[in-house]
């Protein structure tokens, strides 16, 4: 595994077909990083769908889906599973967010990250938010084997937003 990006660094640009493509029966539908720029945005690297702490991790952020929506942000899963497996999977939990996959070449967007796990083929639990710049602004691995829930995701994007608050009222005064 490569060493792991932290905050301050610019996170690598990528592009992963999504479960949407799946439900269409097109596999092609993408998500490109740099595309979203304007927007924060959340990226959740788990293990694996139909796995007991993935599961219970994506449910408690769809849960909150409305309130990371509201801190102006997007949120995406990224496992190494393919589109179809994904779209089954959240067509199963009842998942409002988008689940990417990296899933060929195997793992690639999580090396990129820091957080592939050579000797198991999947990727690490680890969360990362990044700022409408592209920047890293928070990044955690999780042991495997833990949840590590959503508070650091949502303080993160409190504290994106002051500093954008903060940066348009000095531009006021």
């Amino acid at each position: 595994m490569s060493e792991l990006l932290k905050a301050g660094e610019h996170a690598p640009d990528f592009t992963l077909s999504s479960h949407a493509g799946a439900a269409a029966g097109d596999a092609e539908d993408k998500v490109t990083l740099s595309e979203l720029r304007g927007k924060n945005v959340v990226l959740v690297f788990y293990p694996a769908d139909w796995s007991a702490v993935c599961g219970d991790q994506l449910t408690l952020y769809n849960e909150i889906l409305p309130v990371i929506e509201k801190l102006d942000a997007e949120l995406f899963g990224i496992s190494v599973d393919g589109v179809f497996c994904h779209q089954a999977f959240r067509e199963s939990r009842g998942y409002k967010m988008t689940l990417l996959s990296d899933f060929e070449p195997k793992g690639e967007v999580a090396k990129k990250y820091g957080v592939y796990r050579d000797g198991d083929g999947f990727s690490e639990r680890a969360l990362f938010v990044i700022d409408k710049e592209g920047v890293i602004r928070y990044s955690y691995v999780s042991p495997i084997g833990i949840n590590p829930g959503a508070n650091e995701i949502l303080q993160s994007l409190r504290e994106i937003q002051a500093a954008e608050n903060g940066k348009g009222e000095q531009a006021n005064a």
